[in-house]
C-alpha cells in the first residue's frame, strides 16, 4: 500500500513537471477563450471550465473570457411568447429580442459567471452596457446569393476594442468576462455571433492563443468517428482538407473563421471539447493535449 501511495505521488509530481515548461511558456502571453454551446447549460462542466480558468490566471496566463447564451436566450423568448429567427444560422434581432439579449446575455449570464470566477478563488470584472463597454461596431448585413443584402435587424460586427481597458485588468490579475454584444457609434446595441467577437478580441489583443469550446473534440476527418481527430493542423492542410469535403461542412466556417485569425497574427487556436473534465488544462499544459491546434506555417 505505502508503495502504491508513493508511485501515485510520483505520477503527480511527473505531471507537474511537464506543465512546468508550458506554464513558463505561456506567461504573461494572452489567451481568449469563447464560452459558447451546450457547456454552458451544464453547470457541472462549467465548473470545471471556469477552475480552469482560474489555475490558468493563477500561474501568470492572462486570460480574456468571451461567451455566448443561444440556448438562455431562447428559452427567455419563449417565455416572452417571442418566436426566434434564424437566418443563415444567425438570430433576426428586433427591439424585443434586443432586449432579451441585452438582460440574458449582456447581464445574467455575464455577471453569473464573473461571480462564479471569484466563487471559485479568481478575480473577475463583467465587461456589459452598466459596467465597462469594450466592444464596438457596426449594423451588418449578410448576402442573400444574388448579391442582395439581408437585414438581420440589431445584428453587428466589432470593429473595435477597447484594449487598453482589457490589458488592465489583464495586467492586475482580473479576467475580464465580456458578452458578445457591441455598441455602434450612434449608440445602438448590437448582438453579435460569439465566434466571431472572440476572433476580433484575438486579434485587437495579440494573444498568443484562442480557445473555442465546442460540443465536439476537435477537427476531425471523419463527422461522427472521434477517433479521427486531428491534433495538429496547418493552415494549408486545413485549406486542403476544406477542398477536399474531409472538414464537415458544419464544421467549416469556424475552420475558415480560425484561418482568418491566423492570419491576422494570433499564434494558435485550439478547437477542444468543453464537456471534457478539465479539457482546457489537458489542451494547454500536456504534451499531447485533446483537441485540435490550429497553427501558422513554421
Amino acid at each position: 500500500m505505502p508503495d502504491t501511495i508513493q508511485q501515485r505521488a510520483i505520477h503527480k509530481a511527473d505531471v507537474l513537471i511537464e506543465a512546468l515548461g508550458w506554464i513558463r511558456r505561456f506567461r504573461d502571453k494572452v489567451t481568449v477563450i469563447k464560452l459558447g454551446g451546450s457547456v454552458m447549460e451544464d453547470e457541472t462542466a462549467l465548473g470545471h471550465l471556469l477552475l480552469d480558468i482560474v489555475f490558468l490566471e493563477t500561474v501568470g496566463m492572462r486570460v480574456v473570457v468571451v461567451h455566448g447564451g443561444g440556448a438562455a436566450i431562447s428559452r427567455a423568448m419563449d417565455a416572452a411568447g417571442i418566436q426566434p429567427r434564424f437566418i443563415q444560422g444567425r438570430r433576426y434581432t428586433d427591439d424585443a429580442t434586443l432586449a432579451i439579449v441585452e438582460r440574458i446575455l449582456g447581464y445574467e449570464t455575464n455577471e453569473h459567471l464573473a461571480a462564479k470566477i471569484e466563487e471559485f478563488g479568481g478575480r473577475a470584472m463583467p465587461l456589459n452596457f452598466r459596467t465597462t463597454n469594450v466592444l464596438f461596431g457596426e449594423r451588418m448585413a449578410i448576402s442573400d446569393g444574388n448579391g442582395q443584402a439581408i437585414d438581420l435587424g440589431h445584428v453587428g460586427r466589432v470593429t473595435r476594442v477597447d484594449r487598453t481597458t482589457i490589458d488592465n485588468l489583464c495586467y492586475s490579475g482580473t479576467v475580464p468576462v465580456i458578452p458578445s454584444m457591441c455598441l455602434a457609434e450612434n449608440g445602438q446595441k448590437l448582438n453579435v455571433n460569439a465566434d466571431t467577437a472572440a476572433t476580433a478580441l484575438a486579434q485587437a489583443l495579440g494573444a498568443e492563443k484562442l480557445v473555442f469550446l465546442s460540443d465536439v473534440n476537435g477537427v476531425r476527418l471523419k463527422k461522427d468517428d472521434p477517433t479521427s481527430l486531428i491534433n495538429t493542423l496547418t493552415a494549408t492542410e486545413a485549406r486542403r482538407l476544406i477542398a477536399s469535403g474531409s472538414i464537415d461542412a458544419g464544421m467549416i466556417p469556424k475552420v475558415e473563421a480560425c484561418l482568418e485569425t491566423l492570419d491576422k497574427g494570433v499564434r494558435k487556436i485550439h478547437i477542444i471539447d468543453g464537456r471534457l473534465r478539465h479539457s482546457l488544462m489537458l489542451e494547454i499544459y500536456t504534451n499531447h493535449g485533446v483537441g485540435t491546434e490550429m497553427v501558422r506555417e513554421g
